[in-house]
């Protein structure tokens, strides 16, 4: 089992100096492992919320062509290019009954999407994320089961290949500058803004967060940003090390830097179980000074 561990740091003032003290603001731990056991290390409700994205069971594992064209508002045609994932057969049977007893066993509450494709009966809300993607082969909306309410919740987001929307305020309408589009490296990916609507509406700043299936680790982009501290783990090795990638990039974009000195892994786990290498994450000084 592999580790990925870091503490992300916010910056206070130092006086008249106006150098950054960091203090603490939210960390990573994250693990090549599988989620089964991973949960089984920890006590009954370490967790404040899981988020968690399990496969659904219907064969969305990569290895279906979707290259289609779609018209715009100004009559162009825009090609909407497959990712060519990889069929890895990963979503051929929704998880077990034994998933859903840990999830809840080390969770106070559980936002868990695709909830209608589980043989679940969980009194509580729903999270509906419409996808605004009318005319796809794909479903048109995501549902979330949610233990915080028994309320629905709609949230509205453009997420078709190239089509994205500009923000969730703005979910109906389409980026225009596609560089500005987040990369796919993942059949599923939800995307970081529907992630960053699940922080700031039913989590706090610092909450512990687990994500069981961490996927393309949209989630732990999202969690940077809130400052939440997100466990999670991922079983495949290409998805893991993608997910390491993308994350590192999104550090390396300035607003955080690596400290010198490592610090221990925070689950408790042998030398023979991980190779970790965990990190201290401090604010960027060119970020700090107003220079980023």
């Amino acid at each position: 089992m592999e580790n990925y561990s870091l503490q992300t740091e916010t910056p206070q003032s130092d006086g008249e100096l106006g150098l950054p003290t960091p203090s603490c603001y939210g960390s990573l731990d994250l693990h090549l492992a599988d989620c089964m056991d991973l949960m089984a290390k920890y006590p009954d409700g370490h967790f404040e919320l899981a988020i968690v994205d399990p496969p659904y069971g219907i064969g969305e594992d990569g290895g279906t062509n979707r290259t289609s064209s779609v018209t715009q508002k100004n009559g162009k045609k825009l090609q909407c290019l497959d990712g060519g994932y990889e069929d890895k057969e990963w979503d051929k049977e929704p998880p077990p009954p034994e998933y859903f007893d840990e999830l809840r066993r080390v969770s106070k509450h559980q936002i868990v999407w695709g909830i209608n494709y589980y043989n679940v009966s969980w009194f509580g809300g729903r999270i509906v994320w419409d996808k605004v993607n009318d005319g796809a082969d794909q479903s048109g909306a995501e549902i979330a089961y949610c233990s915080m309410n028994e309320r629905v919740d709609m949230v509205r987001y453009m997420w078709r290949g190239m089509m994205q929307g500009v923000s969730v305020a703005r979910g109906n309408v389409q980026q225009g500058n596609k560089k500005l589009n987040e990369k796919r490296i993942h059949p599923t990916q939800k995307p970081v803004k529907l992630y960053e609507w699940i922080f700031a509406n039913y989590a706090e700043k610092g909450m512990k967060i687990l994500d069981t299936h961490l996927g393309s680790m949209s989630s732990v982009i999202a969690a940077i940003n809130a400052g939440m501290h997100i466990t999670g783990c991922e079983l495949d090795e290409d998805y893991y090390n993608d997910g390491i990638e993308r994350v590192t990039r999104h550090l390396d974009q300035g607003v955080f830097q690596f400290s010198e000195n490592p610090t221990p892994a925070s689950c408790d786990m042998t030398d023979k179980d991980i190779s970790d290498y965990q990190y201290d994450l401090l604010p960027s000084l060119n970020q700090t000074n107003g220079k980023a």
